[in-house]
């Protein structure tokens, strides 16, 4: 990189400003890792240990590009002791050999730390094992469609009719090896397709998986008949062609979310170990599940607390954003119960816990879900793909049933050809393959614009959604849209230039939102800079000392009671100037996004802010759907409520204070600033900033069903074809071989063709 600034003339930026090339990540305190050297924690992280060789998995959020990767894998360069580095970069996660006589595990996490990689280690990071890739179905697919292949290649002189004198030998060779070739994809790659079924059949239930089964057990049973008694080669290629097909389909659908997590639980939040300090003053980690009620914990600046407790040292700033939506922070004083699952801003604090991590306030809100599991189990359950198979299934057993009277009076002979060719041709292959794929093509297109779903019968789902709910907090705005005010003394242009200056150093989103709003052409060089950990920064410039922080940093004088918001106080030489009040704006396009889903669905809007913002909404959503103060059992009922009315409804998300709401709902959306984690469990995931497509994303999913359906209107015309030779028991080989191809792929265009066209309008 220097060379490459050198050779271009850039280096000047360096002597521009001071700070640049500086590292402005959080430095990490003495002994934060302490915690890595307990044995029963370090073995709870380890995958596999051999020979003094450790192997550890971490998810590190901050892996963002290719030189990250390089970096990461260049490890042992950095770092002796460390013999690899394997990167996924999709999950973000590093797979590490360190030798652990040369390098400890948690000297690993400290030199990842100090690069800029420090990993997420979490309470359930004790309770995940290395992640295995289950490819069970890449294999089938593989089996499948070798075998489909060559099947199709021995199978031309059936279709052509070659019957030459003399190689009658050779003829049933090519069908022996047919009948070989279809046994692995028989019972092995279509053994999904027979426990589906057979599951279906236990709880009295018909899926769409019963007559693909039944269709290919049919047609499988009947070639083989065909082959040992000399009377033909069977149907094996149309068996093998059905179990690729929708093999294929299926593999299409999981590789579309195969990379995001839709199910979260508090323990992915919390920390794996926690301090506490013992009647000596001295400090011990341990890991969470042993904090007990009368233990004393030392939380730090930043930390997230634990357990509830009751405070008995230092100033309390806790942000309980995450927990409660409120996006202010909430002085505490001596004596006060703090909740877990708040953030320390303001220093070390100590609190006595009076009660189990798994008793807190916090954990109480993931055990209310008893009715997610119900929802979770029918999922899917109810789709009108289902219906129409269903009802498909019972048409295609009635013709199969009338062909074989009319032949029972007729010719008898002719029975098991006619109903064998019927439940082979008529299968309800079609109405699968064009869900799948259909499915699977809107998933990708949803994917590309941020819009993660959790399985495919969730896009139905969403196309139906009568009511919509947004959280405002993080989800409608954001902390990177803020909206600035300034109160106080007037300010000249130079103390303009100097306030802002000073915002550039502290690298903080609160500080480039003041730096634009005072909007100024130049900066000065800041001298004797400090950054004091979520309380404010000071520093000289242009000869005067100015400090800007909260009003426990400042200590101003006299503040008027205000609106309100977040607020960054001013001092030049030891006098009060005033104060920046900043909010979290509305993220870009939001405006006009509402005005268009408001054509559509009814609206609501649940927040736990004060409703100093009502008047701003209410331009946006009627004033009685939106609700302020609202704590997350209030916005579970108001879910319910909903529900009770007969409204399929949706709710839109960003934190652990809407996670039983969004599980309660119809579907639960969570807006997420980083889709890969640290997201509430889900039934999709949209990317923040492409919020503004919400409601064309809707709209795309509601053609999800007219695209279906035409699809499987073009696959019944083959039925009807494969069928009226069907009845007559004079269903070839060569017909069989060229409908049921030309069927699968006529459905898989036409569902490329239609998903594309119906996704211009996200543009």
């Amino acid at each position: 990189m220097y060379r490459l600034l050198n050779n271009a003339g850039l280096c000047s930026y360096y002597d521009l400003n001071e700070y640049a090339g500086k590292n402005l990540r959080q430095k990490n305190r003495q002994n934060q890792f302490a915690y890595l050297d307990e044995t029963n924690i370090k073995n709870s992280l380890i995958n596999f240990r051999q020979d003094g060789q450790v192997h550890v998995t971490f998810l590190i959020p901050f892996i963002h590009c290719s030189s990250c990767v390089y970096l990461l894998e260049n490890l042992h360069r950095i770092e002796q002791g460390v013999t690899r580095v394997d990167i996924q970069f999709l999950k973000k996660e590093a797979s590490i050999i360190f030798n652990e006589a040369e390098i400890t595990l948690r000297q690993v996490v400290e030199r990842l730390a100090d690069i800029g990689y420090e990993p997420h280690i979490s309470l359930n990071s004790a309770d995940k094992k290395q992640s295995i890739t289950d490819r069970t179905l890449i294999f089938r697919l593989g089996v499948a469609g070798f075998c489909f292949g060559n099947i199709m290649l021995l199978s031309f002189p059936e279709y052509f009719g070659y019957h030459a004198q003399g190689d009658d030998f050779l003829k049933n060779i090519f069908r022996y090896l047919n009948v070989v070739l279809a046994l692995p994809v028989f019972f092995y790659s279509a053994a999904v397709f027979f426990t589906s079924a057979w599951k279906g059949l236990r709880h009295r239930h018909l899926n769409i998986d019963f007559p693909v089964a039944l269709a290919i057990l049919v047609t499988f049973i009947r070639s083989l008949v065909e082959v040992f008694s000399g009377a033909g080669g069977g149907y094996f290629d149309s068996m093998t062609g059905i179990v690729f097909f929708m093999l294929a389909g299926r593999v299409l659908q999981d590789r579309t979310y195969a990379q995001l997590s839709f199910e979260r639980n508090y323990t992915d939040y919390f920390p794996m170990a926690a301090t506490i300090v013992d009647s000596d003053g001295m400090e011990k980690p341990t890991p969470l599940p042993q904090i007990k009620a009368g233990d004393t914990l030392r939380i730090y600046n930043g930390e997230l607390i634990p357990a509830d407790g009751i405070l008995v040292k230092g100033n309390a700033e806790i942000d309980y954003s995450f927990v409660t939506g409120e996006s202010l922070s909430v002085k505490k004083e001596m004596g006060e119960i703090l909740y877990a699952g708040g953030r320390q801003m303001a220093g070390p604090i100590e609190l006595l816990t009076i009660k189990e991590v798994a008793q807190s306030y916090l954990t109480g809100l993931w055990h209310k879900e008893p009715y997610s599991e119900e929802r979770n189990s029918s999922a899917g359950g109810n789709s009108f793909v289902h219906g129409l198979a269903k009802n498909f299934t019972f048409l295609v057993l009635a013709i199969a049933l009338f062909s074989g009277i009319y032949w029972y009076m007729h010719d008898a002979t002719k029975i098991w050809p006619s109903v064998t060719a019927v439940l082979i041709i008529a299968c309800p292959c079609g109405l699968l393959l064009t869900a799948t794929f259909a499915r699977g093509h809107i998933m990708r297109i949803l994917g590309k614009n941020g819009f993660f779903v959790k399985n495919a019968f969730v896009i139905e789902k969403f196309g139906e959604i009568e009511h919509l709910v947004f959280d405002k907090t993080g989800t409608l705005t954001s902390a990177a849209n803020m909206e600035v005010s300034y109160h106080g003394a007037s300010l000249s242009s130079l103390e303009k230039i100097r306030i802002a200056s000073l915002t550039i150093p502290a690298y903080h989103s609160l500080g480039k939102a003041i730096k634009n709003y005072l909007s100024v052409d130049q900066l000065f060089p800041v001298n004797n800079f400090q950054y004091f950990e979520g309380m404010g920064v000071e520093g000289e410039i242009d000869g005067h000392f100015y400090q800007i922080g909260t009003s426990s940093f400042i200590h101003p004088p006299i503040i008027s009671e205000i609106e309100k918001g977040t607020r960054l106080f001013i001092k030049e030489d030891g006098i009060y100037l005033g104060y920046f009040e900043l909010r979290q704006g509305f993220r870009p396009g939001i405006r006009s996004m509402i005005s268009r889903l408001s054509k559509r669905v009814s609206l609501s809007m649940l927040s736990g802010d004060e409703p100093h913002q009502k008047g701003l909404l209410s331009e946006l959503i009627p004033a009685e759907g939106l609700r302020f103060k609202q704590m997350p059992e209030d916005k579970l009922n108001y879910i319910q409520s909903l529900k009770a009315s007969g409204i399929k409804v949706a709710m839109a998300g960003d934190g652990l204070n809407d996670a039983g709401a969004m599980k309660e709902s119809d579907v639960g959306i969570c807006i997420a600033e980083d889709t890969n984690q640290f997201t509430p469990a889900s039934d999709a995931i949209i990317d923040g900033k492409q919020l503004h497509l919400f409601d064309k994303l809707m709209t795309f999913c509601r053609q999800e069903k007219n695209i279906i359906k035409i699809c499987f209107g073009f696959s019944v015309i083959y039925n009807v074809i494969g069928i009226y030779f069907a009845v007559q028991a004079s269903l070839s080989p060569l017909l069989a071989a060229i409908i049921m191809p030309c069927s699968t792929l006529t459905i898989i265009f036409l569902t490329w063709i239609l998903s594309h066209i119906a996704a211009t309008k996200l543009r």
